[in-house]
């Protein structure tokens, strides 16, 4: 019975040393970046952060004419309406601070949600070159921080080439 346990192991053991993993990399930014369809996110983007700031201006604009007649009127308010008058101005103070704190953040979730479709038109071709040439694992330049990358198999050029994307010399 040992023999037999120790003939499948070996077995196992030698078929996993014979099993060669073949690995690739690929610069999805430098894809990304040369692709024709990242001028439209980047106008897309480019008109979202507009529409942000032009209603930035408009809470800031309404908040500046709070104050204006609160100060031309504070002599006829009675106190309880001063308090409400100057709730509202604190509350439109507040909101305008939370727009602009989270203006950024709203900005980035957009570009995320633009780029989107274009990481995943690049992930579908590198999946199609991957089996098709048999990689069983493909780092990502960019975000790796590998210190050698044989380029014979960066499949960066060979997905921009499927895409349709023309590739310059020097990369």
């Amino acid at each position: 019975m040992k023999k037999i346990i120790v003939a499948i192991l070996v077995f196992v053991v030698s078929f996993q040393l014979n099993a060669q993993s073949k690995t690739g990399t690929i610069d999805t930014e430098f894809i990304l970046s040369k692709m024709p369809e990242l001028a439209k996110v980047q106008e897309d983007l480019k008109t979202y952060n507009s529409k942000l700031e032009a209603d930035l201006k408009v809470k800031v604009e309404g908040y500046q004419a709070k104050v204006k007649e609160y100060q031309e009127k504070v002599d006829s308010f009675t106190e309880e309406i001063k308090k409400t008058k100057q709730e509202e101005i604190i509350n439109l103070e507040n909101d305008i601070a939370k727009f602009r704190q989270n203006g950024s953040q709203l900005v980035q979730i957009e570009q995320n949600k633009l780029l989107q479709p274009l990481y995943q038109k690049i992930g579908k071709v590198l999946e199609e070159i991957a089996k098709s040439e048999s990689y069983t694992q493909v780092f990502t330049i960019t975000s790796s921080g590998l210190a050698y990358i044989d380029p014979k198999f960066d499949l960066t050029k060979a997905v921009m080439t499927k895409l349709g994307i023309k590739i310059e010399e020097g990369k």
